[in-house]
């Protein structure tokens, strides 16, 4: 099975450290895919026996709407499709008896249920889930964008607000490239490849894990170990969220939104170089993006746009230093 031939893979290079048995990105996402159906599996099998819970649903023009729906299997996108087609379209973000909850996590309970949409009165969790997803369709473009010799290490999402102008992903790129800065084309290629993925409509599966099995998913990567470690050791359950788009799977800070077909309007804007970090030289790309029902004239996206292009500062990463170098012309993205 390629889930275990992969991860014996993994196993051997992280045992030795040696290199020359190098594994694809293309098997570790394989892998890590399956780690996490087989996961998924696992915890619906929980509920072997159908039960029923009763969600009331709330919010304008369904107070007092009462579903029954299966107790571990059904969802809030499985409730919004017993409303109206705008509800099933529009919702980007549920609250259940009050905690932001994603749009296809499991309903363990009776409960009552908001669907968040971004033109209710008061967007703000949406607007913020939207931005952090916003930020995981940029870092799994760039975990895709260059040639497969060059490793492309993703770091922690940083949590910015929308206020902040850009979204961000940090990330490491393999140390030959650290003298390469991106050009106005490069930029373009990750926008276009980013539109690929909204087209694709594909969802954002939702799945609440221990810390062995996440750092399992991620035994490729000691920066993302690290990063399970701190995450459980900051949740109440001692769980961490994790999230697959397609075939890439990424650990969340909060919820996102149900789907990448939310996106409309999408820019990749910059390519910061941040300065040496813990696990290399640190890189900080950066976007803007509209949901599909909110649009903005060009002249305003233009200068919304400049904004999104100089640099996030963000307090609880600043690196040493920075450091600016040239472009090697080997190195530019693969547009595949």
């Amino acid at each position: 099975m390629a889930c275990g031939r992969v991860g014996q893979m993994v196993q051997r290079r992280l045992a030795s450290g040696a290199t020359a048995e190098r594994i694809s990105a293309a098997e570790v996402r394989s892998w890590q895919s399956a780690l996490f159906s087989k996961e998924r599996d696992r915890q619906q099998s929980l509920y072997p026996r159908i039960e029923k819970i009763e969600v009331t649903m709330q919010g304008p023009g369904l107070q007092g709407t009462l579903l029954v729906m299966n107790k571990g299997l059904s969802t809030p996108h499985s409730c919004a499709r017993h409303l109206t087609e705008w509800h099933l379209s529009s919702a980007a973000l549920a609250l259940v008896d009050g905690e932001p909850w994603h749009l296809h996590r499991p309903l363990t309970r009776s409960c009552s249920l908001t669907l968040l949409t971004f033109k209710d009165n008061n967007p703000q969790l949406a607007n913020q889930a939207y931005w952090r997803s916003c930020a995981a369709l940029l870092g799994q473009v760039l975990d895709n964008a260059f040639k497969e010799e060059y490793s492309v290490e993703l770091l922690q999402i940083p949590e910015v607000p929308v206020t902040a102008g850009a979204f961000c992903c940090d990330l490491v790129l393999d140390p030959r490239l650290d003298s390469w800065m991106p050009s106005e084309e490069s930029l373009r290629s990750l926008t276009r490849e980013a539109h690929q993925l909204i087209h694709k409509d594909l969802p954002w599966e939702p799945l609440e894990v221990t810390p062995p099995v996440a750092l399992e998913i991620f035994s490729h990567s000691r920066c993302k170990q690290k990063e399970v470690e701190e995450k459980a050791s900051q949740s109440p359950s001692g769980t961490v969220s994790l999230y697959r788009c397609g075939d890439h799977v990424l650990l969340a800070g909060g919820p996102l939104v149900a789907r990448t077909g939310l996106c409309s309007q999408y820019e990749v804007t910059a390519l910061h170089t941040v300065g040496e970090g813990q696990w290399g030289l640190q890189r900080r790309a950066q976007g803007l993006s509209l949901p599909f029902n909110l649009t903005a004239h060009h002249s305003v996206w233009r200068k919304l746009r400049k904004r999104a292009e100089k640099l996030v500062e963000i307090q609880s990463s600043a690196p040493s230093e920075s450091v600016t170098t040239p472009t090697p012309p080997e190195a530019t993205p693969s547009s595949s």
